[in-house]
């Protein structure tokens, strides 16, 4: 099945919609433009608009570069804070079953009490 690449350019009644090859339409907002550019896609080629999946870009004068880095640097960020919480689970676990309280593993690793017993806990 053929993705059609939408093109979003902001105007002032809302965004054009530049539908692939097959022409231009509008949105008063980017959070609809997926769905009135499908109708658009359903109208003009026949069929049902969830036969046709797109791909949204955006033209906002480079800003869409700015915007993609963005939610990159915010899903690298979440990922490494997922690799963190589970280093902290595995190294408080091991300095647990080396034998240590858990006073020790707070002070060893700058974190309270309760917090060692919630990365020790098996839940």
């Amino acid at each position: 099945m053929k993705t059609f690449t939408v093109t979003a350019q902001r105007w002032e009644d809302g965004w054009e919609l530049y539908v692939g090859d097959v022409g231009v339409t509008q949105s008063t907002t980017l959070a609809t433009a997926r769905q009135e550019a499908q109708d658009y896609l359903a109208t003009m080629l026949g069929g049902e608009p969830e036969d046709y999946p797109v791909s949204l870009f955006y033209r906002l004068g480079g800003l869409e570069a700015d915007a993609e880095a963005s939610r990159q640097a915010t899903a690298e960020a979440a990922k490494a804070q997922e690799d963190a919480a589970a280093q902290a689970r595995r190294v408080a676990r091991e300095l647990r079953a080396s034998g240590l309280s858990v006073t020790d593993v707070a002070e060893i690793m700058h974190i309270s009490r309760g917090r060692v017993s919630q990365l020790t806990s098996h839940s």
